[in-house]
């Protein structure tokens, strides 16, 4: 950060005060980033029925805002090394808030298919550098709470697009939706401003970008590596393949628009207990100890949930999904970002993101093709449930804890 960067910045009164502006600064942008991919769930319901979509089709539109968070998740994770936190935070954000509102715009599927990549590149890069920066910007002892609370804003995102899909699609329709999805790119002008560099990163050398990427594969890293790529494939093959089709789902199964909207946002109420648990867990017993519990309880959930007959079943298996496996996103993060060294913190946790991006890019395709061939959901949801028990093994049998260690 320059001199004169530095003598724009706002300073706080106190140390505390400080912790919690960058929190709530970053936290804000994760709640505008979750936001949009909870208003294109509901938006695909009402999308599919009015272009007269085939659910492949529909799968695929959800596949391409994935692949480009894959490619988002990876590049931005590089620049965040190399250029900075703060300046790639600011960009990714600006990208998918200005394409998010050109969506209101789409006359077709083709152009809609663009914005949706481009709305998930800047999604994709902002979410792991989001993540380093407040990593990066907290003490050793509550590192992990900060970062679990700072991802805690994807509920409260989730919560608003089930709101805003609730109140806004029934009676003005799905463009609006997008409009109100773009309001994030105002914000950067506020994150300018209010935005410190993280004291991590200032303090390091810089590194080339090969050099960087070529950390993650050297001895002592590999493992850490190895292990966050198939955690996020698993996590988000499970999560997106669930989130993108639940409203379609509850409406295939027989429930009305506004009931199936109203329905899911009931279950998202449960993401918020899901993140507190896990924020004082992942202090009390560990990133690790805390994530395999709550990825086990989490499969186990999405399983009955597939199988669940009869509104009371659904809404709790519903909860309980959503209380979970929220909970174990969030230690997935942190998990994620402790295993790397400061100069290749935000490559690793960005590339562990792109290539579980993957898993995100699959999921929502297979779920429309399944259904097209007049597959159960019981038996696709037994997919998610078989995904997310591998990656439970994984972490079970080679994670590292890394609570209480010095991260560098």
């Amino acid at each position: 950060m320059s001199t004169h960067e530095a003598s724009l910045e706002i300073r706080p009164p106190s140390k505390s005060v400080s912790k919690t502006r960058l929190l709530m600064v970053s936290g804000v942008g994760l709640l505008f980033d979750s936001m949009d991919v909870g208003l294109f769930s509901f938006v695909l319901v009402v999308l599919s029925k009015q272009w007269h979509l085939h659910q492949s089709v529909a799968g695929l539109l959800g596949s391409l805002g994935f692949l480009g968070m894959a490619v988002g998740s990876a590049l931005a994770g590089l620049l965040a090394d190399r250029f900075g936190r703060k300046t790639m935070f600011m960009w990714t954000l600006l990208i998918y808030s200005v394409a998010t509102g050109l969506t209101a715009f789409a006359w077709g599927i083709g152009i809609f298919m663009v914005l949706r990549f481009l709305v998930g590149f800047g999604l994709g890069g902002e979410l792991p550098i989001a993540t380093t920066y407040v990593l990066e910007s907290s003490e050793d002892s509550e590192r992990g709470r900060r970062v679990v609370l700072l991802e805690m804003f994807y509920a409260f995102g989730s919560l608003a697009a089930a709101i805003i899909s609730r109140l806004v699609i029934p009676s003005i329709g799905w463009r609006m939706v997008f409009l109100i999805g773009a309001l994030p790119a105002l914000y950067v002008l506020v994150l300018r401003r209010q935005l410190p560099e993280s004291p991590k990163f200032q303090a390091l050398t810089r590194q080339s970008i090969a050099k960087t990427f070529s950390t993650l594969w050297q001895p002592g890293v590999i493992r850490g590596t190895v292990v966050t790529w198939l955690l996020w494939f698993a996590m988000n093959f499970a999560f997106y393949g669930v989130a993108l089709w639940l409203p379609s789902i509850l409406a295939q199964k027989g429930y009305s628009v506004v009931n199936s909207l109203s329905y899911v946002l009931i279950m998202d109420i449960a993401q918020i207990p899901g993140y507190l648990a896990a924020a004082w867990l992942v202090e009390k017993w560990g990133r690790k100890r805390t994530l395999v519990p709550f990825m086990f309880l989490a499969a186990v959930s999405t399983l009955g949930l597939g199988f669940a007959y009869g509104t009371a079943w659904v809404l709790a298996f519903g909860l309980l999904l959503n209380f979970f496996m929220l909970g174990a996103w969030a230690c997935t993060y942190i998990f994620t970002v402790e295993q790397f060294p400061t100069h290749a913190r935000a490559s690793g946790i960005g590339w562990a993101a792109g290539f579980g991006r993957i898993g995100s890019i699959l999921a929502p395709w297979m779920v429309g093709a399944l259904i097209e061939a007049h597959v159960g959901f019981g038996t696709i949801f037994t997919v998610f449930f078989v995904v997310l028990i591998m990656g439970f093994l994984v972490v079970s049998g080679f994670g590292r804890e890394t609570k209480g260690e010095n991260i560098g």
